[in-house]
């Protein structure tokens, strides 16, 4: 199932995408089916439900016919805008892009020995189609980093690399924009990362059930068409039973957590001269099967 965020008439909601891709059903309908109150918001939503609850209303989409919204009456919105807690995310997790990020603080070793975790602040992350801000007043380095988001289903600690499926919910695509000056101003990456709007996520939360794991997508990112970032997840240096593993060591991920599995490369900060975003800039995120996420820079 492919879940979203959306706004409608004025109300934000969400719901499931059609078999087609055609239309938006509300969540509120399937959950009358089930005489249950809905939850309002997508992240309460992965909060409370588990694996049998989501075949459970995969059968009752099978067995009954809902009316849709059009998806072009619909403004998308990102599926979780506000996530619980920071999101957690991964720097050099693709061998081509530690390569290419020399310069940067914590970029003294080529390929990293271990994950490199920092976070980010979403507050409220954005959807497809909304305007990323350029924050000219501090920052003229702006950057793009498509990047594969893995959201936790269900609460965990010192979880095992071979049960680690079994805690996610699914899977959306994150754009880690990046003021690049700020990570070197600051000799760390936290204050550069979360900047307002810097953190476009969607199209749809899609759930684990849809693709096969391990979790081996095409991931694309172009500007204005110039395919910029192009490689597949397959790449990652730390793989995604890895990352859920050592990341709840002594330490719980919580249902509804966002991580950011890493960009490979092709960012702007790995071209010489530099390509940073320019005013006007469009940029599209893609990865395979989850679908694509478009932003255009202030």
């Amino acid at each position: 199932m492919y879940f979203a965020t959306f706004q409608y008439n004025g109300e934000e909601q969400f719901g499931i995408l059609s078999k087609n891709k055609k239309n938006i059903i509300p969540i509120k309908k399937v959950f009358q089916k089930l005489d249950i109150i809905p939850p309002k918001t997508l992240r309460d939503f992965v909060e409370n439900s588990d694996d049998t609850f989501v075949e459970d209303i995969k059968d009752i989409l099978k067995s009954h016919t809902f009316e849709g919204i059009p998806v072009e009456n619909i403004k998308l919105c990102a599926p979780i805008p506000y996530p619980r807690r920071n999101i957690i995310c991964l720097g050099k997790n693709y061998i081509d892009h530690a390569k290419e990020v020399v310069g940067l603080p914590g970029a003294d070793d080529d390929i990293p020995k271990f994950p490199i975790y920092f976070t980010k602040i979403a507050d409220p992350a954005i959807g497809d189609g909304d305007l990323i801000k350029n924050h000219k007043d501090i920052t003229d380095m702006v950057d793009y980093e498509v990047e594969l988001a893995i959201v936790i289903g269900k609460d965990g600690i010192n979880i095992k690399k071979e049960d680690a499926e079994r805690f996610i919910f699914g899977y959306t695509i994150v754009n880690d924009i990046s003021a690049r000056n700020i990570q070197r101003k600051h000799s760390q990456w936290f204050r550069g990362k979360s900047l307002e709007t810097h953190c476009p996520m969607g199209p749809y939360l899609v759930h684990k059930s849809e693709l096969p794991f391990p979790v081996e997508l095409d991931i694309q990112c172009s500007i204005n068409g110039e395919i910029r970032q192009n490689s597949n997840t397959k790449n990652l240096i730390f793989d995604i039973p890895y990352i859920i593993s050592d990341l709840s060591k002594g330490m719980y991920l919580r249902a509804g957590d966002i991580i950011l599995t890493g960009t490979p490369s092709g960012v702007g900060l790995g071209f010489k001269p530099f390509k940073f975003l320019k005013s006007g800039d469009i940029v599209k995120c893609f990865i395979e099967k989850i679908g694509s996420l478009t932003n255009t820079f202030e």
